[in-house]
């Protein structure tokens, strides 16, 4: 299943080669562009099945996540699986919900997200829903780039898992090489 996958995503285009600034401040060599995955709803829709189908069994009642790829992940997890599925907006510190979504106490929520790469957006999601008093009860993505090596502490599941180096910009060899940094 997952040389499938990989195969899809570089089929729609959205695995990419070059020297790549990834959203944490990173840098790496190839770059997952989900968006070219996310304009596919077909696709979409099937990746989002394993994750829906992973944590069925789990009891989901909510499905958070960041923004801003996480949204349609939140919206087409939850419809798979019969309930809401909300978003968590960038702040000053951290994340929140906001636009009038709340979290019930106690409610179990599973936490999505399209690429990992160091967990920073899906650990500030995970905390504004225990912030609500929620229950987080897992965390999927459809691409974990570190290749299972960061843990949340939760179940976790990966439609992909790649290795796929990052670098510190300080210790970046393709810095080092003079090749063009492309902002993503």
């Amino acid at each position: 299943m997952a040389n499938e996958i990989e195969s899809l995503l570089r089929q729609v285009g959205a695995v990419l080669d070059g020297h790549f600034l990834l959203a944490s401040g990173r840098h790496s060599p190839l770059y997952v562009e989900k968006f070219r995955l996310l304009e596919q709803p077909s696709h979409t829709e099937r990746l989002c099945r394993l994750i829906a189908d992973h944590f069925r069994p789990q009891g989901v009642q909510l499905v958070a996540a960041p923004t801003t790829g996480g949204i349609i992940l939140s919206y087409e997890v939850a419809r798979q699986l019969g309930v809401r599925g909300i978003f968590a907006e960038k702040v000053q510190e951290g994340r929140r919900f906001g636009r009038g979504f709340r979290v019930a106490p106690g409610e179990r929520t599973l936490v999505v997200d399209d690429v990992l790469t160091t967990g920073s957006s899906i650990r500030e999601v995970v905390e504004a829903v225990r912030a609500e008093g929620g229950q987080p009860i897992g965390v999927a993505v459809l691409v974990d780039r570190t290749a299972g090596r960061v843990d949340f502490g939760l179940p976790f599941f990966a439609c992909l898992t790649l290795e796929l180096p990052s670098y510190d910009p300080a210790e970046c060899p393709l810095c080092a090489q003079r090749v063009t940094l492309t902002v993503t």
